[in-house]
């Protein structure tokens, strides 16, 4: 069960429907609007990417009253309960637990004795001083209950396990590494064309910045740090509120699925530089799977298992745009370098992929 169609999971969608030994059906919460969808983007707009295809799905009825904005009550479906009820599915999904939806099914999973199992990313760093003493208190009584828990990678697992949970699965966290890597490959032909578009030439490190313009993924940082090493430069793709504060960076607005594959082949690292709130960052599987190294912020909860220092990319920490621009300047003095981190992040990454994420939930629920 997932609260509405998001691009990150359609994959893992159809890789379980396509195995022999599943009869998949994934219920959304909401069908979110154009309006909806662009909350936090700075833009309205509906993905160019179909969402919903290869696998079977139910859009069931939520009673919230809208307009949607992601909260928790935003989610109320109560559909949910009598589908469990009827014992209609051997194991729910649930891919959180921060939504109205989720507990509804959860609930009814626990009253009918149906395994439920949760998919989930979250991360201790996020945890701090009365916040992780309040959940230590709380999470432990329905942690536990989850038959079992899914996690995405070192540091949810470690969140599942502190929280509680009597058994722990890997799930890696995925993007459609293939489309990317074939999006990257084509575009690169006509990488020189792009780079003349962003005023840049092949001499010049472009420093690309990818996601919400939001104080969370400290956009700012990657723009301060392109200001003390020559000839790097910020390109930001994305939207927010932040943006008018960005000087000094070419900035393409927010892009969607299909035109990100020739943005990744024209530059040349991803900076992440976000806050612990950043519980993974799927845009480094993204820029990874079409060929790029990463230069990653500590506290972005994917780093432990993508981002090895000077081999697939470089870390940093937090909020340290002294130690980020050191990291952007090592390319910089050694052109060499970012290609040698790009071909070892492009292996890494294969690792991570919606098959592998598929064969845990199967591992799982077996």
């Amino acid at each position: 069960m997932a609260t509405h169609p998001i691009q990150y999971y359609a994959p893992l969608f159809r890789a379980l429907a396509a195995r022999g030994d599943v009869d998949l059906t994934v219920y959304f919460a909401h069908r979110p609007t154009a309006a909806e969808q662009g909350i936090g983007f700075g833009v309205a707009f509906q993905w160019d990417v179909d969402l919903t295809a290869g696998y079977k799905s139910v859009f069931l009825r939520n009673v919230a009253q809208g307009p949607n904005r992601d909260r928790f009550a935003d989610y109320d479906t109560p559909e949910i309960i009598s589908i469990i009820e009827r014992r209609e599915h051997d194991a729910i999904v649930v891919l959180g637990w921060r939504a109205r939806a989720y507990w509804q099914a959860m609930r009814a999973c626990w009253r009918t004795n149906t395994p439920v199992y949760v998919r989930g990313d979250s991360q201790l760093e996020d945890d701090r001083g009365l916040k992780r003493l309040v959940k230590r208190a709380l999470y432990p009584r329905f942690v536990g209950r989850f038959t079992a828990c899914l996690a995405v990678g070192t540091r949810s697992e470690a969140y599942f396990r502190y929280y509680g949970a009597r058994r722990v699965v890997r799930s890696p966290h995925f993007v459609d590494n293939a489309a990317f890597a074939a999006g990257a490959s084509h575009a690169r032909a006509s990488r020189n064309a792009v780079r003349a578009q962003w005023d840049i030439d092949d001499s010049t490190l472009a420093v690309l910045f990818v996601g919400k313009l939001i104080d969370k993924k400290r956009p700012g940082d990657v723009v301060d740090a392109c200001r003390r090493v020559s000839g790097a430069r910020a390109i930001i793709v994305g939207d927010g509120p932040l943006k008018g504060t960005l000087a000094n960076a070419t900035l393409l607005g927010f892009r969607n699925q299909s035109e990100l594959p020739a943005i990744y082949a024209a530059a040349d690292v991803l900076v992440l530089p976000s806050d612990r709130q950043e519980t993974w960052g799927l845009v480094i599987n993204e820029a990874m799977a079409a060929g790029l190294p990463v230069v990653a912020s500590d506290a972005v909860g994917c780093v432990p298992d993508l981002i090895t220092p000077g081999v697939t990319g470089d870390r940093f920490p937090p909020g340290n745009v002294d130690a980020l621009a050191a990291a952007l300047r090592a390319l910089v003095d050694d052109p060499a370098r970012g290609p040698r981190m790009a071909a070892a992040a492009s292996d890494r990454i294969g690792q991570y992929s919606a098959d592998r994420a598929a064969a845990g939930v199967m591992e799982a629920v077996t």
